[in-house]
């Protein structure tokens, strides 16, 4: 099986698995992967994550021209930027998962660090996390404040809007993107409760034994 095809039917079975699992509905969320040459594969605008044809996955050419498949989601600005700031990306996911979208909307998030250390996993998988402002769907300037963090961050949360992950690959991303809906569930649960949060000496550690980046 060639690249394009094993990658196509790669997307179409996470994006089912993220489907079924309550984490994409309706026709919300996008998938990308870069393949070797250096152009993508992106869900389809429109389409939902249940539901995915891999043969009409849409394939981009390095310079955004369609070589195959259905229109591309208006999110390429987004995804985009990240391929183009981090070298290491060979995947990125945008989804509206709930807890991740409801833990955007709290008003005394720290920007630099909006998902609290509450567990390793959360800090090993997703280092600190980047609140960013919101845009209107489709809007290029998600792309641009992205590329404004120079590759700092590999997870972004979109005010009023969802996560986005960006990883070596796309079971990466997806693991990644399923540890920030989790911690994220986390924070919304003990909101209000006391809480023993990883202290800086545990985080950390973490970091040194990992090489988690969390600058």
């Amino acid at each position: 099986m060639s690249e394009l095809a094993k990658s196509r039917d790669q997307i179409a079975f996470f994006a089912k698995s993220l489907f079924d699992r309550g984490l994409s509905h309706g026709s919300t969320g996008n998938i990308s992967v870069r393949l070797s040459d250096g152009s993508l594969l992106v869900t389809p605008t429109g389409s939902s994550m249940g539901s995915l044809n891999p043969a009409r996955i849409s394939h981009l050419a390095e310079d955004g021209s369609l070589l195959s498949g259905d229109r591309p989601t208006k999110e390429i600005p987004l995804h985009s930027a990240f391929y183009d700031t981090r070298p290491g990306t060979g995947a990125v996911v945008h989804l509206h998962s709930s807890h991740s979208v409801a833990l955007s909307l709290l008003p005394d998030l720290d920007p630099d660090n909006a998902v609290p250390p509450l567990t390793a996993y959360g800090v090993m998988l997703l280092g600190k996390v980047q609140l960013l402002p919101f845009f209107v769907p489709g809007d290029p300037a998600m792309g641009d404040a992205v590329r404004a963090l120079a590759g700092k961050r590999s997870v972004v949360l979109l005010a009023n809007h969802g996560p986005v992950v960006a990883g070596k690959d796309l079971e990466t991303a997806v693991n990644a993107m399923e540890e920030l809906e989790a911690t994220a569930r986390l924070a919304l649960l003990l909101r209000g409760v006391p809480t023993s949060a990883l202290s800086p000496d545990q985080v950390g550690r973490i970091v040194d034994k990992f090489d988690v980046d969390w600058t």
